[in-house]
């Protein structure tokens, strides 16, 4: 499962750094710009056996670089990386007593994305932000009430730390880009998909799944190096 992931993601690098390559009959550019980015996490694990959760919000932001390759008719495509700092997690829904649990899982990630956009140079463009990404966890942090006392539901998670530090997967988004003379000004909504289980799920573990699900709403802004 572990290897199959991995060349899914390595193929989807593949597509995502490909893509503004492919069109070389469109109208070249040389388009780098350099910026920051930072927002809101929504996030929540796919655990098997099932655990009853609700969102956990956090917060996302960091570094974000970008090159614009060229326009090929109405699409201009390019390359996106990105590195950030990202709270990630699950908060539980406890419903035998008023206990209260919640796990925040900093990490820090770096999507490669293909960039592509539709609209004037100069004015309001839609973009789609499509490619793998990877991150690393720094650290992790149990929140439980006084009282906490697991009774009936799943508890193997309870203080079980994460066992794979290394995470991996798909992200995608799509958004509005105002370009200005001040800058760049970009609103995005993205989802996070993990190919990655952060514990072990071999047969002989009690989670066969345990991965992260991400939506994240950002904003970002970038200033041209060269146009």
């Amino acid at each position: 499962m572990i290897k199959k992931n991995i060349k899914r993601c390595a193929a989807i690098l593949c597509v995502a750094i490909s893509l503004p390559i492919a069109a070389q009959v469109g109208e070249m550019r040389s388009n780098f710009s350099v910026g920051i980015n930072g927002g809101a996490n929504f996030s929540s694990v796919s655990f098997s056996p099932s655990i009853k959760q609700k969102n956990l919000s956090a917060f996302t932001g960091g570094l974000t670089a970008r090159y614009i390759t060229e326009k090929y008719f109405a699409m201009i495509c390019g390359i996106q990386v990105e590195l950030n700092y990202s709270q990630r997690g699950w908060e539980e829904v406890i419903e035998e007593n008023t206990d209260t649990y919640s796990r925040n899982m900093n990490y820090l990630e770096i999507p490669f994305l293909a960039h592509l956009a539709f609209g004037k140079d100069n004015g309001v463009q839609f973009f789609l932000n499509l490619g793998p990404q990877f991150a690393f966890l720094l650290n992790e942090k149990e929140n439980k009430s006084d009282s906490f006392s697991p009774i009936s539901r799943t508890s193997k998670q309870y203080g079980k730390m994460a066992e794979n530090k290394f995470d991996y997967g798909i992200t995608g988004g799509g958004g509005l880009e105002l370009k200005t003379k001040a800058g760049n000004f970009l609103v995005e909504g993205r989802y996070y998909f993990a190919l990655s289980d952060f514990y072990k799920t071999t047969k002989k573990d009690y989670f066969s799944r345990a991965a992260h699900s991400i939506l994240s709403a950002r904003v970002t802004y970038l200033f041209d190096i060269t146009k």
